[in-house]
């Protein structure tokens, strides 16, 4: 699409129509950047020489939904289409004039505008040429004064679209990257989320990392810089992470590759929503950016000198719940990072016992539900991003096993653990006990035989169970 699609937008028709005979309305912001760019356009920025509340109603009248405010201080309001397809997000003109409101905003690929009645772009700040450039220019230290936020949507704007920032723009962007700490939480993680599910991810976290984004937002991730880790690693800490995250991404890319005829429902299994407006997919890449989170606070070192990060798995678990909830993000995201985060490192520790036994499969299903195919996913790309020296037979060993236990975990995923064939309540009475943690143990003892093979039915639950006791001297 480029800007003389606009008028073709679907989008857009609907709100010049509803708009037809009503105040001066400008298309500004990310609808005309992104029209530039070649990209679909699903909302819709208007700045409007009126009252946005009126001209809000007036849009969701006209499109079927919904109209509700955004913001006091800039007095937005929100429109939604019947079906939710688009949002019209409707503002004030600030200033005089149209020139005066794009003087006012953050960056000149977003000091663009057209009007809604038809007719040449207006680009008072070169921001079309900055665009054909690929570059990203601050609008000056004032973009950065106004709205201290603006240093990390650079970072996420520079990894969704693939442009860079200019120098100038570079040096304001550090300098007014430690006022990152004074915007809301909830601000701060909507931009993180896009930042992380960006096209250029990776790029965008070095870019953030260079210019003290990071450390301001994320300090827990740039204190993993310079932690040297033993012989079986190639990276120190930050470096090592920032592979992960790669290699899980090339993973999900090519599941095939990697998993065979399993792909397919692991790939369903990753489209499912999760939380905060993210699949369980993309909600791994938070698992990957904070997995090892915690090795700074668990570094030790053996007497021959080798780093040790014993317990980094739990204490990570912890550290990572925390690093989320000063997010603010939803207690669903928590646990399922958490769990991410602690479970990361027991299919290697499967690795030298392989094949794994019926029960062994069954403890690792067990000790990693809700997230046995996340984890199994993160564990390959941590694996993959280790490779120290003679690292490949063991790489290729730990794909292996968990392509094994991915079967497994899909199964337990579609069909739940197994059955106990006799109710909790109809074993304490066979077996005249009474109702507590041992009742529970024996339960979980027997869901493990079901699961290996050794008990099938009523009869044998009962009969393992009362032996199970008897060998208890109970």
């Amino acid at each position: 699409m480029t800007l003389s699609a606009l008028e073709s937008a679907q989008p857009i028709r609907a709100v010049r129509d509803a708009l037809a005979g009503g105040p001066a309305a400008w298309l500004v912001g990310g609808v005309v950047r992104d029209a530039a760019l070649g990209r679909p356009i699903v909302d819709v920025d208007i700045a409007v020489a009126g009252d946005p509340e009126e001209v809000s109603r007036r849009v969701a009248r006209a499109i079927g939904g919904p109209a509700f405010g955004l913001s006091e201080a800039f007095g937005s309001w929100r429109a939604l289409d019947r079906e939710r397809t688009f949002a019209v997000d409707v503002s004030a003109l600030q200033g005089e004039t149209i020139e005066e409101d794009l003087a006012r905003r953050d960056f000149t690929v977003n000091a663009v505008a057209v009007a809604l009645a038809g007719g040449a772009e207006i680009d008072p700040h070169g921001g079309l040429a900055d665009l054909e450039r690929g570059t990203l220019r601050v609008l000056g230290p004032r973009a950065y004064a106004e709205d201290p936020l603006r240093p990390l949507r650079l970072v996420r704007l520079a990894a969704e679209l693939g442009l860079a920032p200019d120098g100038p723009t570079e040096r304001l962007t550090a300098q007014a990257a430690p006022r990152l700490i004074e915007p809301s939480s909830e601000r701060v993680y909507a931009e993180l989320r896009r930042l992380v599910l960006a096209p250029g991810a990776l790029e965008g976290l070095e870019l953030a990392g260079r210019l003290g984004v990071l450390a301001a937002v994320l300090p827990e991730l740039e204190d993993l810089h310079g932690i040297e880790q033993s012989r079986f690693h190639h990276l120190d800490v930050y470096r090592h992470t920032i592979e992960v995250l790669q290699r899980l991404i090339e993973l999900e890319a090519d599941l095939p590759r990697f998993f065979g005829d399993q792909a397919e429902a692991i790939r369903a299994v990753l489209a499912e929503p999760l939380a905060d407006g993210m699949t369980r997919g993309q909600a791994l890449r938070f698992g990957a950016l904070l997995h090892d989170i915690a090795k700074p606070l668990t570094r030790g070192t053996r007497p021959d000198g080798r780093p040790t990060f014993i317990g980094h798995d739990s204490a990570g678990q912890e550290l990572a719940v925390g690093i989320l909830t000063r997010l603010r993000s939803s207690e669903r995201m928590r646990s399922f990072v958490g769990a991410l985060t602690r479970h990361h490192l027991a299919l290697g520790f499967m690795v030298r016992h392989r094949p794994p036994s019926a029960g062994a499969i069954h403890a690792y299903l067990r000790a990693t539900e809700p997230v046995e195919i996340e984890v199994t996913l993160l564990s390959c790309a941590d694996r993959m991003a280790t490779r120290g020296e003679g690292q490949d037979p063991w790489i290729a060993a730990h794909l292996d096993l968990a392509r094994e236990l991915m079967a497994a975990a899909l199964a337990w995923r579609a069909e739940g653990p197994p059955r106990v064939p006799v109710r909790g309540d109809e074993l304490a009475r066979e077996l005249e006990m009474e109702p507590g943690p041992e009742l529970g143990e024996l339960l979980a003892r027997l869901e493990k035989a079901v699961y290996t093979g050794e008990v099938s039915g009523r009869d044998q639950a009962v009969g393992f169970a009362r032996r199970v006791r008897q060998n208890q001297g109970r």
